[in-house]
């Protein structure tokens, strides 16, 4: 008994789109930003599947590394704070602002980084 195998992409017939040189130049550019190739690119698009280009996964990697700073920034303040004698003179108030406003950073980065990732 032989097999049925699945029809391929390769396999299958292509689709023709006629375009100018400027348009394919710009479909080509958008299948870089997006990391794909030009055949794939389109048809995902075709498809109707939203796109991302790499730079929004670049974003988040950014966004990812300034979180992960302030969290390393407000652990090295706090601990810097319970063990250095000079600092007791020192407001809480001003410290509990500066701690609460890394606090809000991170909250912020985590909120615009799953827009991004949800798009």
């Amino acid at each position: 008994m032989e097999q049925e195998q699945e029809p391929t992409r390769k396999g299958s017939t292509p689709i023709k789109v006629y375009c100018l040189p400027e348009e394919k130049a710009q479909i080509a550019e958008n299948a870089k930003a997006a990391g794909l190739s030009l055949s794939t690119f389109l048809l995902r698009v075709g498809a109707g599947f939203e796109v991302r280009t790499v730079l929004d996964y670049q974003r988040i990697e950014e966004l990812a590394r300034v979180n992960g700073d302030l969290g390393r920034l407000g652990g090295l303040l706090k601990l810097w704070l319970t063990n250095d004698e000079r600092l007791r003179e020192v407001r809480a108030e001003e410290l509990r602002a500066l701690l609460n406003k890394i606090e809000r950073n991170q909250e912020a980065m985590r909120t615009i980084m799953q827009k991004v990732l949800a798009r």
